[in-house]
C-alpha cells in the first residue's frame, strides 16, 4: 500500500557571487519585514489592545515599500517577504493557542537566514531551479534524484553559521508502506549506551561532539581572542561553526540509520516520554544529554512510523520502568544513577539496570497498543516488603503528546 505524502529534499548548492548578493539582500529584507510587523503588532496590542491580522500586515508592508526609507525592498522578490508575514501569523497563531511561546525578534547573527519562495517566485524546467530575480539556475549537487515527475510547491533557501548554502525543495512523494511484522521493541534511552532495546541489544554512543572536542575548544579559544567586528573574528566564528556543523551532520547521519533500523525491523516502537529540558539542568550531564539527542531520535521515529505503516507508543515519563522488575513487577523505592545492575528483593532476578527498563517499556507500550490504557505499576510499602499492580488514571500516550 503506498501513500502519498509531502515530502521535502534537502540540497547543497554553490551560488554564484552575484546570486549570493542576491540572496544576502533577500535574507536581510525579510528579517527586517518579520521584525517590523511583529513590532507593529505587538505597539497595537500593548497600546490599543488591538490584534493586527495577516492582511493588515500585508497592507502595511505595501506602504512600506512606497516610503523612501523602505523603498529597497522592492529590489528584493516580494514572495519571501509576503512568506515572512504568514510565518509570524503561524507564531502568533501557535501562541494564541496555548503551542508556543511569544514570538521573538530575528538578530541578524543568531537567527537562521532563510527565504521561502513559492511557485510563482520560481521556475523548475528540465531539472534546473531559476529564482525569481536571477538569470541563471542555481548549480545545486543532486546527491539524491527527486521523485519522479516532482513538481516542487515551495523552494526554502537557507545559509548556516558555516557559510554554506542550501536549497530545500518541497514536493509530493510517494512512500510505500513495509509489509507487517509481527516484532515490537522498548528503547531505553541513555549516555554510555544511547539507545538500549528490549531485545537486549545495546547501542553505543557514538559521543560525535567528545571526538571534536579538542578541536572544538581550540577553535572557540582562538575565536575569544579576536577583537570584535573584526575580519579575524569572523573568520574565527567560521572555523568554530565549521566543527559544530561537521559534528551536527554525523549525528544526524547515525540517528537517521538508527531510526530506520528500527522502524523497518519492528511493527511497534516505545519510547519513553522524557523530560529533556529538566534533564539538561544537570550541568554535570548537560553536554552529554545534549549530544545524545533524543529529542530528535523521537522525532524521526514520529514521522516514520507514520510514513511506513508502524506504531510509535510513547510512555508516560512517570512510569518507572527502571525500578520495576520486568519480571515479577515488584518496584524498589530508589534506584542511583551508578546502579548498573540490581537484584530484585521478591523473586530474586538479576536484572540489567537499561535492558530491565526497555523490557518494561515495551510491556507498558504493548498494554497502550492493545487497550489503549494506561499501566504503570508500583510497590506499596508495607514492612512484608510485598508489592502490588494497580492502574493509574494517567495514562501512557499513543504518538505525539498533547502540549
Amino acid at each position: 500500500m503506498a501513500r502519498q505524502v509531502k515530502r521535502a529534499f534537502k540540497y547543497r548548492f554553490y551560488p554564484t557571487d552575484e546570486q549570493a548578493a542576491e540572496l544576502s539582500r533577500t535574507f536581510g529584507c525579510v528579517r527586517l519585514v518579520y521584525n517590523k510587523a511583529l513590532a507593529e503588532r505587538t505597539r497595537a496590542w500593548e497600546s490599543e489592545r488591538r490584534r493586527v491580522s495577516y492582511g493588515q500586515c500585508s497592507a502595511v508592508l505595501t506602504a512600506w515599500k512606497k516610503t523612501p526609507e523602505l523603498g529597497f525592498l522592492n529590489e528584493v522578490s516580494s514572495v519571501p517577504l509576503q512568506q515572512a508575514l504568514r510565518h509570524l501569523q503561524a507564531a502568533f497563531t501557535g501562541f494564541f493557542a496555548g503551542r508556543a511561546n511569544y514570538p521573538r525578534f530575528k538578530a541578524r547573527k543568531k537567527s537562521r537566514a532563510s527565504a521561502e519562495y513559492t511557485a510563482s517566485a520560481f521556475r523548475w524546467r528540465d531539472g534546473e531551479l531559476t529564482l525569481a530575480k536571477m538569470a541563471e539556475p542555481l548549480a545545486i549537487v543532486w546527491s539524491r534524484p527527486l521523485p519522479d515527475g516532482a513538481q516542487p510547491s515551495t523552494v526554502t533557501i537557507s545559509r548556516d553559521a558555516a557559510g554554506r548554502w542550501f536549497c530545500s525543495i518541497l514536493c509530493t512523494d510517494t512512500i510505500t508502506r513495509l509489509d507487517p511484522v509481527e516484532a515490537a521493541v522498548g528503547v531505553d534511552a541513555g549516555i554510555t549506551s544511547l539507545v538500549t532495546l528490549s531485545t537486549g541489544d545495546k547501542i553505543t554512543n557514538p559521543r560525535h561532539e567528545r571526538r571534536d572536542r579538542e578541536r572544538l575548544t581550540k577553535a572557540q579559544k582562538d575565536l575569544a581572542r579576536k577583537a570584535n567586528g573584526s575580519a579575524n573574528r569572523d573568520k574565527a566564528r567560521t572555523r568554530v561553526a565549521r566543527i559544530h556543523a561537521r559534528i551536527a551532520d554525523r549525528r544526524r547521519d547515525f540517528l537517521h540509520e538508527l531510526s530506520t533500523r528500527l522502524v523497518h525491523e519492528n511493527q511497534v516502537v516505545v519510547i519513553e516520554d522524557l523530560n529533556i529540558a529538566g534533564m539538561v539542568r544537570n550541568h554535570r550531564l548537560a553536554r552529554a544529554i545534549s549530544d545524545a539527542a533524543w529529542h530528535q531520535l523521537r522525532t524521526m521515529l514520529e514521522y516514520k512510523t507514520d510514513w511506513y505503516g508502524r506504531e510509535l507508543v510513547v510512555v508516560d515519563r512517570w512510569y518507572p520502568s527502571t525500578k520495576t522488575c520486568s519480571r515479577c513487577g515488584a518496584t524498589r523505592e530508589g534506584m542511583p544513577l551508578d546502579v548498573r545492575e540490581w537484584e530484585c528483593e521478591v523473586c530474586g532476578a538479576r536484572h540489567d539496570r537499561d535492558v530491565n527498563a526497555a523490557r518494561n517499556i515495551v510491556a507498558a507500550g504493548l498494554a497502550v497498543s492493545a487497550c489503549g490504557a494506561g499501566v504503570r505499576p508500583q510497590r506499596d510499602s508495607s514492612r512484608m516488603g510485598q508489592s502490588a499492580m494497580k492502574q493509574e488514571t494517567q495514562p501512557a500516550t499513543v504518538g505525539t503528546p498533547r502540549l
